[in-house]
């Protein structure tokens, strides 16, 4: 079995806001400070240096270009492999979550029985 490298956060939390559908750039930031429950703000640099990434590698496309006040708008969305790479990473992080519940029951049923 082949080890996968964990997805950064910002990666994974725009992948996730183009699950639903396609955005564009600061409607993605929105998006993702709303699913962070306000944790994440990503700062200009730092969402178009991802997005210009994620599209470099294939997971994201550029679906539609619009002007909007005179301003130029992409609006992006997931390709399949970002669809498939948000599958795994999700996975990845169910097995995760599922095994620290498993020791965390553990350590309170140890706890529970006196013998710390």
């Amino acid at each position: 079995m082949t080890k996968k490298r964990s997805m950064q956060e910002p990666t994974f939390l725009l992948l996730t806001a183009l699950a639903d559908r396609p955005r564009h750039g600061y409607a993605l930031g929105e998006e993702v400070t709303a699913i962070s429950d306000g944790r994440v703000r990503l700062g200009a640099g730092t969402l178009y240096g991802t997005l210009d990434r994620l599209l470099a590698e294939g997971l994201v496309r550029v679906e539609r270009e619009e002007t909007v006040d005179g301003r130029p708008r992409r609006i992006f969305a997931l390709t399949p492999a970002g669809v498939q790479a948000l599958t795994d990473e999700s996975e990845r992080l169910r097995a995760a979550l599922r095994e620290a519940d498993r020791r965390l029951a553990t350590n309170r049923t140890r706890l529970a029985g006196g013998m710390a």
